[in-house]
């Protein structure tokens, strides 16, 4: 992760010179927000799994909290509490982990249904999809989806996988943070056709696809070292997990944007000096860890799984067989 600001650092001065006085001040700006939060993400990935839970669901309910109110969802307070609630069953379910993760696993369509569910009786059926819509999208992107970072903290059986979840999600948080800025300084620098240029006419073909092969180059080397001995060490493996990681950041990103786009606003929030609100930051995130999980769960096969090595039961007493 420190070497990926390292080198992205020096891709912002490199570039200096090629890119107009304000679009260096916003890589700058953007290049020293991740600096912040690298140092707000490292400290609980190293305090060890219950820490990273923790602040996975923090990071969930302030991303929400801040999708909410851009969007106008805050008004419905039932179905705000609803997905507040999913946010802390999915952390609960985690950090239980019972068994092999079918409690986590079933609650995405649960608490989907859940929003369904309470909006019924409210008998307001102007606006009905757009306000369950609201809700499920949120819970899908800011609860769920991030919530399998949580999740990957749960592998922690070195002789059942050859993996640690402390390398892994640093790698994974490393490789959206590289693929993001790798691709604002690319596009600033070279990139003149947007790829989509409504929703986002900062984001260039050219800033895509040299993002796409760097953070690739990135993810198979640093995958080596960490999958070694396993499946996901095969060439084939980490490049194909480079390449989802990269395409999947991008197009997190791009959500976002259609977002706020659609309500009409530059930024959901200004917690971050430079670059708005955490969602803001946090968006190309928001679609990868999931498609990670099960991706390496695959390539593992029949020692997948991520995370089947024991269940710990925490809240519900007792250990997995």
């Amino acid at each position: 992760m420190i070497i990926g600001l390292a080198v992205s650092g020096a891709l912002i001065l490199a570039v200096r010179g090629r890119i107009s006085g304000t679009s260096y001040s916003a890589a700058f700006r953007r290049w020293r927000s991740w600096c912040w939060l690298v140092g707000v993400i490292f400290v609980p990935v190293l305090a060890g799994a219950f820490w990273t839970m923790l602040a996975v669901m923090v990071l969930s309910l302030l991303c929400f909290r801040e999708y909410a109110r851009v969007t106008g969802l805050f008004r419905e307070k039932t179905i705000c509490a609803v997905v507040v609630l999913g946010i802390l069953l999915v952390t609960a379910a985690a950090i239980d982990h019972w068994p092999d993760d079918r409690l986590f696993f079933a609650l995405g369509p649960l608490v989907g249904a859940m929003i369904v569910i309470i909006s019924i009786p409210f008998d307001r059926p102007r606006g009905f999809i757009q306000r369950v819509a609201l809700g499920v999208l949120g819970f899908a992107l800011l609860g769920y989806s991030l919530g399998y970072i949580s999740n990957m903290a749960n592998v922690t059986n070195m002789a059942h996988t050859g993996i640690d979840f402390r390398p892994l999600v640093l790698l994974l948080i490393a490789s959206v943070e590289f693929n993001d800025m790798l691709a604002a300084l690319i596009g600033r620098a070279l990139g003149e056709k947007a790829i989509l240029p409504t929703t986002s006419p900062r984001k260039t073909w050219a800033g895509a696809l040299g993002a796409a092969a760097l953070t690739t180059a990135l993810v198979t080397v640093a995958g080596g070292w960490l999958f070694r001995g396993t499946p996901i060490a095969e060439p084939g493996w980490l490049i194909g997990l480079g390449l989802l990681i990269s395409v999947l950041g991008q197009l997190g990103d791009l959500t976002l944007s259609s977002i706020k786009r659609d309500v009409g606003v530059e930024d959901v929030g200004a917690t971050l000096p430079g670059h708005g609100g955490l969602l803001d930051r946090f968006d190309s995130l928001v679609l990868v860890p999931p498609a990670v999980y099960h991706y390496l769960s695959l390539a593992l096969g029949p020692d997948g799984p991520l995370g089947t090595e024991g269940p710990h039961r925490i809240l519900t007493g007792g250990w997995g067989g």
